[in-house]
């Protein structure tokens, strides 16, 4: 018995717009290796660290080393950026995701829109070896990150798009927040959160959970 769509995916989508860590791929080993080698090239003490899922990495040091000069967070950018885009031992494909993109990336239906720069989002794209779309939408392309609606809005116009008619597939609660304010339906995936936290339309394990079909009025979304 097929499971129904849920009433707001019941319609056609122009894009489907996909978060890439936690959506696409699992990097948390990666991001946590990372973020610990510059917390201790930089005595950033322990206490400052928070919850940074899906926040731009400028955003992330800027909040972290708000005490420094300007120079030395600049300084951590660029180390943070060169250390991340090194380190991509253990990166690995999430389930559903090749299916996903191979349906929609040859049709010109879908974005990544990251919160990682571009240098790092090519090299984490690169590892994995993911049928990568056209459109690719980094921190470096917008003046405001996540939890911001810019990159989404971005990804929107790369289509000729509304906002309203693209799907965001997200896993993080800032990358949700800023598909929200940008107007766009979400489509929550529990591979990073738990269910419970995560404010999407609607909220599956993963996107093995679904798929895509695309027709001549656009994408349609159902539950696999």
């Amino acid at each position: 018995m097929t499971t129904p769509t849920p009433a707001p995916f019941d319609r056609p989508f122009a894009a489907v717009l996909f978060d890439m860590d936690g959506t696409l791929i699992s990097s948390l080993a990666a991001v946590e290796r990372s973020w610990a080698r510059l917390a201790e090239e930089y005595a950033i003490p322990a206490e400052r660290f928070f919850t940074f899922h899906g926040i731009p990495a400028r955003a992330i040091v800027d909040r972290l080393l708000w005490d420094r000069p300007a120079a030395e967070r600049d300084a951590a950018y660029a180390r943070i950026v060169e250390i991340e885009v090194s380190d991509t031992a253990g990166i690995a494909i999430l389930p559903g995701a090749v299916a996903a993109l191979e349906v929609l990336a040859p049709a010109g239906r879908c974005a990544i829109v990251t919160s990682s720069s571009r240098p790092l989002a090519a090299a984490r794209l690169a590892a994995t070896g993911l049928p990568a779309p056209s459109v690719l939408v980094t921190a470096d392309d917008v003046d405001n990150g996540k939890p911001h609606p810019d990159p989404f809005l971005v990804g929107a116009a790369a289509f000729g798009a509304d906002p309203r008619d693209c799907l965001v597939v997200e896993d993080a609660a800032s990358g949700l927040a800023a598909a929200r304010a940008a107007g766009c339906p979400t489509l929550a995936l529990a591979t990073t959160h738990a269910p419970e936290d995560l404010a999407g339309d609607v909220v599956v394990p993963d996107l093995a959970s679904v798929r895509f079909e695309v027709t001549d009025d656009g994408v349609h979304l159902a539950w696999a």
